[in-house]
């Protein structure tokens, strides 16, 4: 009854996180048009690794673009979630992308410094911030869009952006019609479980509906495996809600081990298994036998296959139905998606220590 009730949504989201969930294939629409706006500069040429700085919302689209391209890019893709940048990040055959939803994530201006000191070639995604200040002292590259709201809610943006940008930079081939497809699959499938959709016709309402009081495991399998994270962390901030990601076939070698000890978890688990046509044929195998290990167990499951041909349409359109489950548990669990109070705290915290020199590199 929560979830069919319209005055409910208003009174715990007066941030209105709903209509940022909605707005996910206009973003993806706007993203890339913008980019592919961008003039790549001649000298962008000749890279051999990709290292994407970025931390949270703003980073799961570096993960996302290397889990889509991984098997056509010729340059090799790394995310840097941290302060720091790995041994290999020297000189300019290293394209170093700095995203950071407001520009003042302290990590990745720290890595952004490191890479400038250390020759990479950079550019910036962002909002504005020190990140694009920087950008325009140093003449850096920027893809510069304007939506305010949570980072993680701006995903269209810190996706699509990258990929426009590796398309630009020939790295990968053109995804437009890929990307026509895709807007269209999440624009069906929101028709059909947007907040107008009761209960009863509505999966991602029944979804959430079943993880009330529960703790979703999310499993994914190749270019899925970040969508998984993705769902993972989205019912961390949106929902305010334990949850936790495994990846295929690596769970196959240790996780399903555990799956019945202790009772007192194995009873109050949901595992979330994405799967998708384009699975390897034998991690396809994997799934099967997966399903039959967690009934063997009495561990509770659901499947959620992605819709849509290309592997962008399928990765976008489950990332869209968990953003809506996501959202739809946090007014189960009556609390308001927006904030993350937390993570405010956490920020608060670090400042009052002070930098102690992590954000020298970057000035």
């Amino acid at each position: 009854m929560k979830l069919d009730d319209a005055t409910r949504f208003g009174e715990l989201d007066p941030g209105d996180m709903l209509a940022r969930v909605g707005e996910l294939p206009q973003q993806c629409r706007t993203a890339w048009a913008l980019a592919q706006g961008m003039e790549a500069a001649p000298s962008y040429t000749g890279f051999r690794h990709a290292v994407i700085l970025g931390m949270g919302g703003s980073a799961i689209g570096g993960a996302l673009l290397q889990g889509l391209v991984a098997s056509e890019c010729p340059v090799s893709i790394s995310v840097v979630r941290g302060y720091g940048l790995p041994a290999f990040v020297r000189g300019p055959d290293v394209l170093a992308v700095a995203c950071s939803h407001s520009g003042n994530t302290e990590e990745t201006l720290s890595a952004l410094g490191h890479a400038l000191e250390k020759g990479a070639r950079p550019v910036a995604i962002t909002t504005g911030g020190k990140v694009a200040a920087l950008a325009r002292e140093r003449g850096i590259p920027l893809l510069r869009y304007d939506y305010p709201s949570q980072p993680r809610a701006a995903l269209g943006y810190s996706f699509t952006l990258l990929l426009g940008l590796f398309c630009r930079l020939g790295l990968v081939r053109d995804r437009s019609a890929e990307l026509d497809e895709a807007v269209r699959v999440m624009d069906a499938w929101q028709a059909q479980v947007g907040p107008g959709v009761p209960v009863a016709r509505n999966a991602a309402k029944a979804l959430a509906g079943q993880l009330e009081g529960r703790l979703p495991v999310v499993y994914g399998a190749g270019f899925l495996a970040a969508v998984a994270n993705r769902w993972k962390t989205q019912f961390n901030e949106n929902s305010k809600h334990w949850a936790f990601f495994e990846t295929l076939p690596e769970l196959n070698h240790n996780s399903v081990v555990g799956l019945g000890i202790p009772d007192a978890v194995r009873d109050h688990v949901v595992v979330l298994m994405l799967r998708s046509s384009l699975d390897h044929p034998r991690v396809q195998v994997r799934w099967d036998v997966t399903r039959e290990l967690l009934d063997r167990e009495g561990v509770a499951h659901e499947t959620l296959e992605a819709r849509g041909e290309s592997g962008l349409a399928q990765m976008l359109s489950l990332i869209h139905f968990g953003d809506y489950v996501s959202y739809y548990l946090a007014i189960r669990n009556g609390v308001d998606p927006t904030p993350v109070d937390t993570i405010a705290f956490l920020k608060q915290r670090l400042a009052e220590a002070g930098n102690a020199g992590t954000l020298d590199s970057a000035r």
